[in-house]
């Protein structure tokens, strides 16, 4: 049947700085210790609502900070929400985690691998630590490392290991119990792209076993390829929710056209929102941000309006419509800035 996951309303708000923060510049002025945590606050989460249907690859974008991994970190038990509901499946994730903790499987952003152990052995271990019988975790195990081409060195320790090696048997190991919901925290980073095929094709197989996968990223190529729904989070708010294609249509106009010109004007962003086609036009300093419903037919315009406006175009940049402009149009900066 599956088993989904949902958030209502989640809030996190962190009341005290992590321990370096107390001597940072921002701190110090403070004073005492005391005044500096009272002084302290990060809104992580401010009212994320998500409804992730059981069997989904459902994906989570931002850029770093917007709050993605606090929410991974509220779902998996690992941080106490500040406000709200989160669920897995029938359990409230909080008040029930030792039934949430049987349901899950867990890959954060940095590989965590025991390092004196060997990847057969940590895959084995994990196994036993969740219960699986003897015979049955020696299978999975060999399963897996040939999976996820590790089985060549199945038997050394994971410490002469590649990050790409270690994130792959990161995988591998959340996936030895054969959780229900299987949480991604940025899964490709530092991966080759060869690598990184791999792994999508693991994930999908593993979602069509019926398995449900949260994962966040900021690679747009990567939500595209995996995910049938997607929120997009940016400062602790969900600024759009839906299908990727959804999603891209609600773009307005659809191609995004970059222009750097010698200086902006009122002028000249006025003449450029009559050229047919174009949806809106945003002018931040020197960079101009033309929507349209096309692309390069609309270059010769874009040239004699930056003419007439008596200044100079520099660059022009062409863009189809993406999750990369959605974010752009909503918060008006890159998803990796």
């Amino acid at each position: 049947m599956g088993v989904g996951v949902s958030t209502k309303e989640l809030r996190k708000v962190y009341t005290s700085p992590p321990p370096m923060a107390m001597g940072a510049a921002g701190f110090s002025m403070l004073g005492a210790r005391g005044a500096a945590k009272r002084a302290f606050e990060i809104v992580a989460l401010d009212g994320v609502s998500l409804q992730i249907p059981p069997g989904e690859i459902f994906g989570l974008l931002g850029p770093n900070g917007a709050g993605k991994s606090t929410t991974i970190g509220i779902l998996t038990t690992r941080v106490r929400p500040t406000g709200g509901q989160a669920r897995i499946g029938e359990y409230d994730v909080w008040r029930q985690q030792v039934e949430v903790k049987r349901l899950i499987g867990v890959v954060q952003q940095r590989p965590n691998l025991d390092f004196a152990l060997t990847a057969r052995e940590i895959l084995v271990f994990h196994g036993a630590y969740y219960g699986v019988a003897s015979a049955e975790r020696a299978r999975r195990a060999t399963e897996l490392l040939e999976r996820f081409q590790l089985a060549e060195r199945a038997n050394d320790l994971v410490r002469g290991f590649s990050g790409g090696m270690m994130q792959r048997l990161s995988i591998a190991r959340a996936m030895m119990h054969d959780p229900e919901v299987l949480f991604l925290d940025e899964p490709s980073t530092g991966l080759d792209p060869q690598t990184r095929l791999l792994l999508w094709e693991i994930i999908r197989e593993y979602n069509r076993s019926g398995k449900t996968i949260l994962l966040t990223t900021h690679n747009m190529e990567e939500a595209d390829a995996l995910c049938r729904h997607i929120a997009i989070i940016d400062h602790g708010h969900v600024i759009a929710q839906g299908t990727p294609a959804e999603l891209k249509a609600s773009i307005p106009g659809g191609y995004l056209l970059r222009l750097r010109v010698s200086r902006s004007s009122a002028e000249l962003v006025e003449s450029l929102q009559r050229l047919p086609g174009v949806t809106e036009v945003r002018a931040n300093g020197d960079d101009v941000d033309l929507y349209a419903d096309r692309g390069g037919p609309l270059i010769a315009g874009i040239a004699s309006a930056v003419s007439e406006a008596a200044t100079e175009l520099h660059d022009v940049h062409i863009s189809e419509p993406s999750l990369e402009n959605l974010f752009l149009h909503h918060t008006g900066r890159s998803l990796r800035q």
